[in-house]
């Protein structure tokens, strides 16, 4: 695309995707896919996609943070029972939003185990070939946030004890009284023994991730990623494309194992092999050992090891159910939630996000999560006016060369049909007792192939 003479005759405005929160900012464009910094929002072509999720720009809409209105907080208003939100994620400041929208007054508490400052998560998994760091994407302070909202941010601190019956949760500083809890403490990563803390990588936070992009700012290196799930296949492309040498490993034959076909995840294997990834399949980690130089070295059962760099775990997500299990709360896989109201077991205490389950399955995508934050605060505060309504979010693996999305969870026992296929593209769908359950698209966007 042409560089665009830069407008300055009004004011640059932002544009949010409805489907994953990424903001495209007017002034600062998108390089990367060909937008100079500069371009109006009008003046992006109709097949632009999102370079996170890839939708098109019918999609995304004009964003203006809200006017919302504060009454005066006590300096330690925590010492009347309010809203205590733990977890300063996504979730929990979209919850202190929705909360703060409705009522200008009610004392509201956050608890985070981090700085609380506002950053967009699914950018983590593109960020480092697109030179970011951890300034550049942190959209807002926590400070500054809790300032805005008229919230008491409780940063660097982890909620270790809940008592339902006296409404009291327990804190590294000290105990918090509440009228109603909101649990968004999100899910940690899943380590199994032969993936030792101390020698691997984690990337599902801001810090963790700040810790890598420091680690790899250095010049070309070597990284094994465990896991060829979403995470891994993404962070597998994002390191390639910044120059690095990568390994990806997982124990399944196939990447994305119990979601995509053969047929397509060998396209995925090859999109991924011509950017330079190595892809082990059918492999187990039997260890990790750090050598004196401080490489590492990766101990494969019946397979040669593999020296590198650097370590990656990706393999999977799990809920902390410690506090679940001291308040006797129901727990599926996640923290169990009515459908409607994101309520748990106990009627004071709501949850959404990473961290609960609905029917049995966890709830882990971003899309929803304004949607359940608007429900909780509609319950907490009486009205019925707005519930959520759980339909299965759309998957979308944010691997630009070859994307994957997929509409409906496919299962194990359901039939894959091919409806279309060319060298770039491939379309099927699933089908179980004559019901469709799944459709999926494979191949390189109009986008991709014109970069």
């Amino acid at each position: 695309m042409n560089q665009q003479p830069l407008d300055k005759t009004m004011p640059w405005r932002q544009y949010i995707c409805l489907a994953c929160g990424l903001i495209y900012d007017e002034e600062l464009g998108d390089p990367d896919s060909g937008l100079a910094p500069g371009t109006r929002f009008e003046d992006i072509p109709d097949d632009w996609e999102c370079p996170l999720c890839g939708v098109t720009k019918t999609d995304f809409e004009l964003f203006e943070r809200q006017e919302i209105t504060v009454s005066e907080q006590p300096i330690q208003f925590n010492r009347e029972p309010g809203v205590v939100v733990v977890g300063a994620g996504i979730a929990g400041w979209s919850t202190v939003e929705a909360l703060r929208t409705l009522n200008p007054d009610v004392p509201i508490t956050l608890v985070s185990a981090c700085g609380g400052d506002l950053y967009h998560k699914p950018e983590l998994s593109v960020a480092i070939s697109r030179g970011a760091d951890k300034s550049a994407l942190i959209r807002e302070t926590g400070p500054d946030a809790a300032r805005r909202l008229g919230v008491q941010l409780m940063p660097g601190t982890f909620a270790v004890g809940l008592s339902p019956a006296l409404r009291q949760l327990r804190t590294t500083r000290g105990t918090l009284n509440y009228t109603h809890l909101v649990l968004a403490q999100g899910a940690k990563p899943v380590l199994p023994p032969q993936l030792p803390p101390s020698l691997c990588w984690r990337v599902n936070e801001l810090e963790g991730w700040s810790g890598l992009q420091q680690a790899l700012a250095g010049g070309k290196q070597s990284v094994a990623i465990v896991g060829a799930g979403m995470i891994g296949c993404e962070l597998a492309e994002d390191f390639a494309h910044a120059g690095h040498k990568v390994t990806l490993l997982d124990r399944n034959t196939s990447p994305l194992a119990g979601l995509l076909p053969e047929e397509a995840s060998s396209r995925l294997v090859n999109s991924l092999t011509n950017l330079g990834v190595t892809y082990y399949g059918g492999v187990d980690v039997a260890g990790i050992t750090e050598l004196e130089s401080g490489k590492r070295v990766v101990e494969l059962e019946a397979n040669p090891s593999i020296e590198v760099d650097h370590i990656v775990a990706a393999t999977g997500l799990v809920t902390d159910n410690r506090l679940a299990l001291q308040a006797h709360l129901r727990f599926e896989s996640g923290l169990a939630v009515d459908p409607q109201t994101l309520c748990t077991s106990d009627p004071n205490i709501y949850a959404l996000g990473d961290c609960i389950s609905i029917d049995g399955t966890p709830c882990r995508f971003i899309e929803p999560v304004k949607h359940q934050a608007q429900a909780i605060a509609h319950a907490i505060f009486g009205m019925d006016t707005v519930t959520y309504t759980h339909t299965p979010p759309v998957i979308r693996l944010k691997t630009r060369s070859m994307p994957v999305v997929l509409h409906g969870r496919p299962l194990a026992e359901g039939t894959w049909k091919t409806i279309s296929q060319d060298a770039n593209e491939l379309i099927m769908e699933q089908y179980l007792g004559g019901q469709m359950v799944s459709q999926l698209k494979i191949g390189t966007s109009t986008q991709s192939q014109a970069a």
